[in-house]
């Protein structure tokens, strides 16, 4: 933003944001429509500025009538809901005329953010329900609705545009946004590179551990892995090449480690709260939950850097180890005090957004007791960029929910599950395999969050159904079955294997609630979204698109297209790792039984780098490979008994031992 009115302008629209959602006056149908009204017309001037438009060429004067247009059309719906329910909903001209202005300025400006997927799908989601459905056969065959009732529902209810998504994005994700730009304007970026080189510049492949510890703690406060490889990666990446990785593989590292970030609580990002809000679990259980997993993930890829550096021969250097993490910590401990106030206010039970609203406050205090205090144009600076961030975001979160409105109406979500079941038999991997795909497919033209959106509507219960399987079995054949469920595995002839088959996923779920533990169940169903949102992540770093990898290789100077493939090695853990949710109880468990998943997975996930690496202390061959793959198996199967584990480190350590006292081969010289 280069106008000083447009600044004030984002200055005070954020300040509208944070008090509507610290003293909630207003309606949230109402908000989610200023909320899109707003950043629309902000959109549209932001445009002017960056094509500098003069005000005598004709896209700046559309631009000005766009950015009007949509204030109107949410001034409309605040002005005329009232009026449109005393007609019993019954549609008038000047209704038809701003619900169909709404969609198309919601498709316009999430072409210009996003680009044309995003539009393309909103398009064919509406035609389907209007009329494309009827002529498809097959378990896709929708009748149709009327224009009437498809712009009722997109426009003027909390099923469309302005539904959960749009309510999201105008409450927590707006709030945790401007709370990273605070924490960012305040210097944090310069403290957390810092504090990443004194924990990990002493180890082998230092510089590399510090772009991985460093990317993660940046993208835990930022959500954004494109933002965050460009930030830390500016400083990382060079570092790596300096002291000896190849521009490929440092760039490679950034972008896997930056899109890591978004798994890591505290604030893991817009995701994390619609998964919150998709499945009423509590935020603080789901930080809770993504803690261990998310340290497997980063620990996954420091494995590839120290395997790298033990290949290319690297040790740390004088340069890597100079600052002592006491100073560090007593030049910037300030910077810890807003993470300690967020996490405290959430375990205190407040909501997520006076959480974050108070640790925005702390940010500026903290900053006042600090060598460089936080000035009132720091903060204006800090509220504007944190607007600026949020407007493609904020555009996006709304226009989905257009789409969602179609899966729920159409029941096409059911459709989708049917035929993944038919697919996979019942399998819950191949159901994996399937849906990582679609995951990729639908993240070349999407942003993760609202990939994890479409895909969560679409198969979310079907995994959670195929996690639950197991379980539900062996509690209707070793528990005492009350009556009614009784009467329900009749209706499909008693046997609970037969039935649990044929029976509807609704029906399942009642059975469900009457014969696990609520707890367990709230894990499974857990367990279930944090698999679709971990791979709903992997666009990032995965070929063709991949936003992240491709920011890397600008600044690395490399191909992108080489380092798209080099990211997604190294972020292997996005696919592994989900394979734990579904398989362990590393969600869905007690917390002895986590940290023990935990412990002999850290080993597994290296077994697994190796391999991939084709390397561990020493090059490998075929023999050791195969090796490495039993002990990763005997690791990381959780149904295995403990002596299988241990037999499985063991395998690992003699072969780490082994290879440690092998001399290095001589290097010829010419």
């Amino acid at each position: 933003m280069k106008s000083i009115y447009l600044k004030w302008t984002a200055f005070f629209f954020a300040l509208f944001h944070i008090y509507c959602n610290v003293f909630a006056s207003i309606s949230e149908l109402w908000l989610s429509a200023v909320h899109f009204g707003g950043f629309c017309a902000i959109c549209a001037l932001m445009n002017n500025e960056a094509q500098e438009l003069s005000n005598r060429s004709i896209s700046y004067w559309i631009n000005i009538a766009l950015a009007g247009t949509a204030i109107l059309t949410s001034a409309y719906l605040i002005l005329f809901e009232d009026a449109l329910y005393a007609r019993e909903t019954e549609y008038i001209l000047s209704d038809y005329v701003f619900s169909m202005i709404a969609i198309g300025l919601a498709i316009e400006f999430t072409r210009r953010t996003t680009g044309w997927f995003m539009p393309v799908l909103i398009i064919l989601s509406l035609s389907y329900i209007l009329f494309l459905g009827r002529y498809i056969s097959g378990v896709f065959s929708f009748p149709g609705l009327s224009l009437e009732t498809v712009l009722y529902r997109s426009f003027f209810t909390s099923e469309g545009m302005f539904g959960l998504t749009a309510q999201i994005s105008s409450t927590f994700v707006f709030m945790f946004i401007i709370f990273g730009s605070f924490l960012l304007r305040s210097g944090a970026g310069d403290f957390i590179v810092r504090v990443a080189q004194c924990l990990a510049g002493r180890f082998t492949g230092g510089a590399g551990l510090v772009a991985v510890v460093g990317s993660g703690l940046m993208g835990s406060v930022s959500g954004s892995a494109v933002a965050n490889t460009v930030s830390t990666g500016v400083i990382t990446i060079p570092m790596m090449k300096k002291s000896g990785f190849e521009g490929r593989f440092s760039a490679g590292v950034v972008a896997a480690a930056s899109t890591g970030g978004a798994l890591m609580p505290p604030v893991m990002g817009a995701g994390a709260f619609v998964l919150a809000s998709y499945t009423q679990i509590s935020y603080l259980t789901i930080i809770a939950a993504s803690a261990l997993p998310a340290v497997l993930y980063f620990l996954t890829v420091s494995y590839f850097v120290r395997i790298e550096a033990k290949r290319l021969g690297l040790t740390p250097t004088a340069d890597e180890t100079s600052e002592k993490v006491s100073t560090v910590f007593k030049e910037g401990w300030h910077f810890i005090i807003p993470m300690v106030v967020l996490v405290g206010f959430l375990v205190a039970g407040r909501t997520p957004t006076t959480s974050a609203a108070f640790a925005i406050l702390s940010v500026i205090a903290a900053s006042w007791i600090s060598p460089k205090p936080m000035s009132m144009e720091d903060i204006f600076d800090a509220v504007v960029e944190g607007v600026r961030t949020m407007v493609s975001t904020a555009l996006l979160l709304v226009a989905v929910g257009i789409i969602i409105n179609v899966v729920t109406t159409t029941g096409i979500g059911n459709a989708f599950s049917l035929m993944i079941v038919e697919w996979a038999q019942g399998n819950l991997l191949i159901t994996l395999i399937l849906v990582a795909l679609a995951s990729l497919v639908l993240g070349m033209g999407l942003p993760v969050t609202a990939s994890y959106i479409v895909l969560a509507t679409l198969s979310a219960p079907l995994i959670f159904d195929l996690i639950s399987q197991s379980q539900l079995l062996t509690a209707l054949q070793t528990q005492d079955i009350p009556s009614n469920v009784a009467a329900t595995l009749g209706l499909f002839g008693g046997d609970p294997v037969v039935a649990l088959q044929e029976m509807p996923l609704e029906m399942k779920q009642l059975i469900r609630q009457e014969m696990i533990d609520p707890e367990m169940l709230t894990g499974m169903l857990l367990s279930a979204h944090l698999i679709i949102f971990w791979l709903s992540q992997d666009s990032n770093v995965t070929p063709p698109v991949c936003l992240a990898s491709f920011a890397a290789a600008g600044i690395a100077g490399t191909k992108p297209m080489a380092t798209g493939l080099t990211s997604w090695k190294v972020a292997k853990g996005l696919y592994l790792v989900p394979v734990l949710f579904a398989y362990s109880p590393l969600i869905s468990g007690s917390w002895p039984e986590r940290i023990e998943v935990f412990l002999w997975s850290c080993l597994g996930l290296y077994a697994l780098a190796g391999v991939l690496q084709w390397h561990l202390e020493k090059k490998i061959n075929a023999q050791i490979a195969v090796a490495l793959l039993v002990s990763a198996t005997l690791l990381m199967w959780t149904p295995f008994p403990i002596y299988y584990h241990m037999f499985g480190a063991a395998i690992l350590f003699t072969i780490i031992i082994v290879q440690s006292r092998q001399k290095p081969a001589s290097v010829a010289t010419t």
